[in-house]
C-alpha cells in the first residue's frame, strides 16, 4: 500500500526559503503526486500541488492551510490510485472547487543580473 512520505527534509534550510515564503512541509505520493505547504508572515499560505501534467497554487489563511491540504491530498491520492493520470473531468472539477491558480512567477522567479 502506498503512503504519503514527508520529504521536507531532503531540502536544505536555504532552499526551503522561496520568493518570500518557507518551505513548511512538502509531501510526495508514489513519487509522481506532490503537495507543498509553504508560509508567510504578511500573505496567505501557499498549497503548492503537482500531479503529472496538473499543477498550480491553492492560496489559504494561515489557519486554514492545512485542513484545506489534507482535503486535497485525499482527493489528489484518491484520482490518482483509480486513474494514474488527471482526466480534464478532474482538473476542472479540482481547480474550481479550490480555486487554484497559477502565479506568473512560479517558473521565473530569478534576478537576471545572476546571470
Amino acid at each position: 500500500m502506498l503512503e504519503w512520505i514527508d520529504v521536507t527534509d531532503t531540502f536544505s534550510e536555504s532552499q526551503r526559503y522561496y520568493s518570500g515564503t518557507y518551505l513548511e512541509i512538502c509531501d510526495v505520493y508514489d513519487e509522481i503526486v506532490e503537495v507543498s505547504v509553504f508560509s508567510a508572515t504578511d500573505r496567505p499560505y501557499e498549497i503548492y500541488f503537482n500531479y503529472k501534467r496538473f499543477y498550480g497554487i491553492v492560496y489559504a489563511d494561515a489557519d486554514k492551510a492545512y485542513d484545506i491540504r489534507d482535503k486535497m491530498k485525499v482527493e489528489l491520492q484518491a484520482d490518482y490510485d483509480k486513474n494514474k493520470e488527471p482526466s480534464g473531468e478532474f482538473i476542472n472539477y479540482f481547480a474550481d472547487k479550490y480555486h487554484v491558480e497559477m502565479p506568473f512567477n512560479i517558473f521565473f522567479d530569478f534576478n537576471l543580473e545572476d546571470f
